[in-house]
């Protein structure tokens, strides 16, 4: 389970047996997501964040799109 961003505490990271579509997993504590990368950003699912965390996540996840999508295309391509 790569981890391909820390941030702020959050650790942004995929399982090596991921499907599509394209998303992200999320953990900081005992809270996790995941959220979808393409067609569009989407919280898709959520277990402890608090919204204006969620708003924080996104914030990062939109910030760092382009290395998100070149992680995912390099680890499972």
């Amino acid at each position: 389970m790569p981890t391909i961003l820390f941030e702020n505490g959050y650790r942004f990271f995929f399982y090596m047996n991921e499907h599509l579509p394209i998303h992200v997993h999320v953990r900081k504590g005992g809270a996790k997501g995941r959220i979808l990368l393409q067609p569009s950003i989407h919280f898709h699912r959520n277990f402890g964040f608090k919204p204006s965390e969620v708003n924080k996540i996104v914030e990062i996840v939109v910030e760092n799109y382009g290395l998100l999508i070149d992680k995912w295309n390099e680890t499972f391509d």
